[in-house]
């Protein structure tokens, strides 16, 4: 198969297909374009994330290996369940996305340097206004201590980033996204990248034609209109 990196244009919203993405690195598929709301929506429904750093251009990746948690998969530990009802935590989602994204890039800002710029910063903002950007809000004592954000527009939640500022809130966070979207009968969701700390969570590789294949099924599914209101989430760990 030919590799080949794609030169996009600012108002044409497609993607190439997948299979061109580039070996070394792998899974980069396409420079340039743009962060309308119209292009990300294109690009999550063909599985293909933006990931670049300031002062970079826009790229655009489709990994030749997909990192994915199946909801049936999470692994919840003793620790993790200890440290659950000891913080009694209150868990929202979509009430202070502004407030999540902008915790995840300062949390990464300040250990390694972070790829939310703030032209993806602005992107998921407008995405969350347009309703297929989502918070889940880990709250204790009225203080926000994790969260996650991700894009959903069919039964795969595409998870961007994670932050805690407790041990522990980050993963309760998770633990309380995949336990809504079995309520709900979702499929699974899209962790892009495998690294340890997913991993330790039950997340699992699969190759990219098997991930466009379930991506595509995941597209019957409709989301209820009341998944993603701002809420809080009532025994969700029950």
């Amino acid at each position: 198969m030919i590799q080949q990196l794609f030169h996009l244009s600012y108002d044409d919203f497609r993607f190439p297909p997948n299979h061109y993405a580039l070996l070394e690195p792998d899974g980069l598929l396409a420079v340039g374009g743009c962060l309308q709301v119209e292009r990300l929506k294109q690009a999550y429904a063909n599985g293909i994330f933006p990931w670049f750093n300031e002062g970079e251009p826009i790229m655009w990746w489709s990994p030749s290996e997909r990192g994915i948690l199946e909801l049936n998969d999470f692994h919840c530990g003793k620790t993790l369940r200890k440290a659950q009802r000891k913080l009694n935590p209150t868990i929202t989602v979509n009430t202070a996305f502004d407030k999540v994204i902008e915790a995840c890039r300062n949390q990464r800002m300040a250990a390694e340097g972070t790829w939310i710029t703030n032209a993806m910063l602005n992107a998921y903002q407008q995405a969350h206004i347009q309703g297929i950007a989502h918070s889940v809000e880990v709250w204790h004592e009225e203080n926000l201590v994790g969260g996650l954000y991700g894009i959903m527009q069919s039964g795969v939640f595409c998870g961007e980033s994670m932050f805690h500022t407790i041990p522990n809130a980050s993963k309760m966070a998770m633990w309380a996204l995949v336990n809504w979207m079995t309520a709900h009968n979702a499929h699974f969701i899209d962790c892009q990248l495998e690294n340890p700390y997913l991993t330790s969570l039950g997340l699992k590789v699969v190759p990219r034609t098997e991930f466009l294949t379930r991506l595509k099924l995941a597209d019957q599914f409709e989301i209820p209109t009341s998944m993603w209101q701002p809420q809080e989430l009532k025994a969700i760990y029950e």
